[in-house]
């Protein structure tokens, strides 16, 4: 943890950028910020393991209508989701894609491949499911969808779990004590990502939002988690320090949402999507 995080004099932020980052600057400063964050996420990802397995009892409740000879684990991370597609579609080839290559190194006992998902380095037609755990929030809904639309086969499937509006409300409301300025990432409601795969072509088979919690006893150990797992900073604007009085005070408004075993939230607004790539049907002459 840099000194930045550790004195309340000096305390910047460390959590997500605004937006949604779209420009190729913005993605790489993505793609850097989980390389480097690499060697501490899978000690940090508790909730990210916990938003892993409801990935998985979701995908159990809307299986694919075809065989999986290839799924795609689309944004990998250091792979805590492979051995458990391999188990759940025995003799199925499980591909392991990441755009961050300190994240794809730790990947092993699974063929690998960096790239972004707007932009798949895979065939047309070449995946039978594709599954993503906290990935497509920091892509175009509308460029990741026509991917998934282009690699899957028909009858494909894809199981995504993406964060909406709601994630890190407590440090959203706890920052108005301090300034106007947006601290935490706008991330899509539903309905956005709905709507953008219907534009691509796959029908929305299921739509499911919950929330889970990243827990700390004390603000900074929340900061530390946020940071361990690579969704820290990277917006291109300079944020000034905050001084001793607004970190006194960002922490006296986030004391409000205390639970009753003494632990501090940290929110994660979770939407589950099963999403099918639709057959291609030949329409008749003169129809």
């Amino acid at each position: 943890m840099p000194p930045s995080c550790r004195t309340p004099l000096n305390a910047r932020p460390c959590w997500s950028a605004s937006s949604v980052p779209e420009t190729p600057d913005a993605k790489a400063r993505v793609r850097q910020a989980f390389h480097r964050a690499a060697g501490t996420y899978d000690q940090a990802a508790v909730v990210q393991r916990e938003i892993c397995r409801h990935l998985a009892d979701f995908a159990a409740a809307h299986p694919c209508g075809r065989t999986l000879d290839r799924v795609l684990d689309a944004g990998c991370g250091t792979g805590h989701a492979l051995d458990l597609l391999a188990a759940t579609h025995p003799g199925a080839e499980v591909l392991a894609l990441d755009f961050a290559p300190g994240m794809l190194a730790r990947v092993t006992g699974h063929p690998r491949v960096c790239g972004d998902l707007e932009h798949l380095p895979l065939a047309t037609a070449c995946m039978d499911a594709v599954w993503s755990s906290l990935a497509v929030q920091w892509c175009r809904p509308a460029a990741m969808f026509a991917e998934l639309a282009r690699v899957l086969r028909p009858q494909g499937i894809a199981w995504i779990a993406t964060l909406g509006p709601a994630t890190l409300h407590e440090l959203r409301d706890a920052f108005r004590t301090v300034d106007d300025a947006p601290h935490v990432i706008d991330f899509h409601p539903p309905e956005t990502w709905q709507a953008a795969a219907e534009r691509a072509g796959l029908k929305v088979r299921a739509l499911r939002r919950r929330p889970c919690a990243a827990l700390a006893p004390d603000l900074r150990g929340l900061l530390r988690h946020i940071k361990a797992i690579g969704a820290h900073t990277v917006s291109n604007t300079p944020r000034a320090p905050l001084g001793r009085d607004a970190w006194r005070r960002l922490q006296a408004r986030y004391e409000i949402w205390r639970r009753d075993d003494g632990q501090l939230p940290a929110t994660y607004d979770v939407i589950l999507l099963a999403v099918e790539r639709i057959e291609c049907r030949q329409h008749p002459p003169g129809s």
